[in-house]
């Protein structure tokens, strides 16, 4: 009697038995495909993997995966959304939702696969980071020069596939946590481009927060960006991409004849606050400034809207006092004339008063070499920090005593020299002026006294994207003869029982503006950065980094915070690249106080 019953119930043409029996069926088929997926996948740390899943009616749907690394991520990413849109069409046709609206899979739930938490329950998340890859110099030349052959590897990339994002309306996604996404390059026929190289630039903006979404080039045509944003930053953003160079093309000896510059993406993306906690970033010790890749971000806790430029330049829009909100900075948050923006990375920095700066400083030997933004570095340094206001100008070339105007017991030397031209007045030579035994000889010259620098602030420089090296090779080359300089020069000093400086190495800016274009442009820059790193690393050279790069680049899209080349010009009420009367300066500024916690810090 039970067998007949059964058959009868399932036989049954209700729509409402076919709709439970359809989705049961779903469930359990998507149940063996998540386990198969699972088993198949390369997983790091499977407590710490989640899927992010939320039901609501905009239409889209489109899944993001924390934390995932496999292969083939691209038709898993359209299978599941194909296989979810049949659903959909199925239930819609059992008049199962209201009229109208179709039941829809999108993404807000936070499920812990391994231990099924409640999406409420408090968790912590870690930062996002990125290092420095290994043998950097000989992979860029193996990923450079790698073979074409294929169609797919020969064709050009000239727009972008986001399986995740395209075609979704009010994207939401929560705070803290890191939201991985894939995408592919595409030539111009819609199919997939195959090869590596292409150099996107990428931006996360709101009102409050601006930083660089770290993107990852897995050198089949396909990349991998991260998106976070912390709890208390949720809000309106925008993410956006943009094709700058195809194929290493931006390293090239003129590049200006390959830039693409193509804006392919502005996606509005809503950050709602979350349950997520990260950890609190603590002020910097020298211990925390080893690492040579950052992943900062900008953020802002004040803003003046009638703020103007004074007769001198200067945007004085809030007191000079005004303090720093922890953990983002420590100290007088006004003193960087920035209406409210700060810069974090890993670890946050103090703003330094006059009176802690010169107590640091005092007594000491700073030896700047690199290009001329190290003479806006120093200018800034006296004028805004050290309030050293008779000098406006720091040459490429100078060796300065200067004291304190409170105290003249109080002084500091500052030695710079320009590394862009063994000439000072000349350019676009950068590391190739060691070849010149004269320029050789005066660097020598400072290490081979009975006192030397207590410290060495090192910059390669924009000159070594101007006009000189002809292909990577050659700078590579000629990055390993700088290194091999510098330990010569080290050597010596330990030789003659004397202590061996500290050096703190800073990145090369993000050109700016049209500069983004030209021949030092921010592919080419931040390919130079990652050789020069290699090289002295492999010397010892290195004690600190201060990622510049990172600090300038979410500035770098227009002129309002550079010339191009230059982020720390003096202030002054004129016309300035960009049209406008003024410019803001305290990127660089924020640079100097970055710089005196290194120099500071214990």
């Amino acid at each position: 009697m039970f067998f007949p019953h059964t058959l009868k119930v399932m036989k049954s043409n209700s729509p409402k038995i076919l709709w439970w029996f359809k989705l049961l069926t779903m469930g359990v088929f998507l149940g063996f495909l998540i386990v198969w997926e699972i088993h198949s996948v390369n997983v790091g740390s499977f407590s710490e993997d989640f899927i992010l899943v939320k039901v609501n009616s905009s239409g889209k749907f489109s899944p993001i995966f924390k934390d995932f690394s496999f292969t083939n991520i691209i038709q898993y990413y359209e299978f599941w959304v194909n296989t979810y849109q049949k659903l959909n069409q199925d239930v819609a046709r059992q008049n199962l939702a209201p009229k109208g609206v179709a039941p829809d899979f999108n993404l807000e739930k936070v499920t812990n696969l391994s231990h099924k938490e409640p999406a409420t329950r408090t968790r912590v998340c870690r930062w996002i980071s990125t290092e420095l890859e290994a043998n950097y110099s000989s992979n860029l030349l193996i990923e450079l020069f790698a073979p074409g052959g294929e169609p797919c590897r020969e064709s050009r990339t000239v727009d972008l596939k986001i399986p995740a994002l395209d075609g979704r309306e009010n994207i939401e996604l929560s705070t803290g946590d890191i939201h991985e996404f894939v995408f592919h390059a595409l030539d111009d026929s819609g199919k997939p481009h195959c090869l590596g190289g292409d150099y996107f630039e990428t931006d996360i903006a709101g009102e409050t927060w601006k930083s660089r979404p770290p993107i990852k080039d897995l050198g089949n045509g396909t990349y991998q960006f991260s998106l976070q944003v912390h709890p208390d930053f949720s809000g309106e953003y925008n993410l956006t991409i943009i094709l700058l160079f195809r194929h290493y093309e931006g390293l090239r000896f003129w590049p200006e004849r390959f830039v693409f510059d193509k804006v392919l993406r502005v996606i509005p993306v809503k950050f709602s606050k979350s349950s997520v906690e990260l950890p609190e970033i603590s002020q910097c010790k020298k211990s925390d400034l080893v690492k040579d890749v950052w992943s900062g971000r900008w953020t802002r806790h004040a803003k003046n809207d009638s703020c103007s430029i004074s007769n001198d330049g200067r945007y004085r829009c809030q007191e000079p006092n005004f303090p720093c909100q922890k953990p983002w900075c420590d100290g007088p948050l006004g003193s960087l004339e920035s209406n409210g923006w700060v810069y974090s990375t890993h670890c946050s920095f103090n703003m330094f008063s006059s009176e802690e700066a010169w107590n640091c400083l005092k007594d000491r030997w700073i030896f700047w070499w690199g290009d001329s933004n190290h003479c806006d570095t120093v200018r800034n340094i006296l004028n805004f920090i050290l309030d050293v206001n008779d000098t406006r100008e720091v040459p490429r070339r100078v060796d300065l005593n200067i004291s304190n105007p409170r105290n003249s017991s109080q002084t500091v030397r500052f030695t710079n020299i320009f590394n862009g031209h063994p000439n000072e007045t000349d350019n676009n030579q950068g590391l190739n002026s060691f070849t010149d035994t004269g320029y050789r000889e005066l660097l020598k010259g400072y290490f081979s006294r009975h006192v030397v620098p207590d410290t060495i602030i090192m910059n390669s420089g924009l000159h070594d994207g101007l006009m000189h090296w002809s292909n990577i090779t050659c700078f590579i080359e000629s990055a390993d003869f700088a290194a091999s300089f510098w330990a010569e020069v080290f050597n010596g000093v330990r030789q003659r029982a004397l202590t061996q400086p500290e050096v703190i190495y800073r990145t090369t800016v993000a050109p700016g503006g049209n500069a983004r274009t030209h021949g030092y442009n921010p592919n080419k820059m931040e390919a130079f950065n990652g050789v020069i790193l290699d090289k002295f690393r492999a010397y010892g050279l290195i004690d600190c980094v201060i990622d510049d790069f990172d600090m300038t680049y979410p500035w770098h899209f227009d002129n309002r915070c550079n010339d191009g080349a230059h982020y720390g010009r003096a202030p002054s009420k004129q016309k300035w690249r960009d049209g406008q009367i003024g410019h803001q300066y305290f990127v660089d500024l924020m640079l100097a106080h970055v710089l005196l916690n290194a120099l500071c810090s214990t």
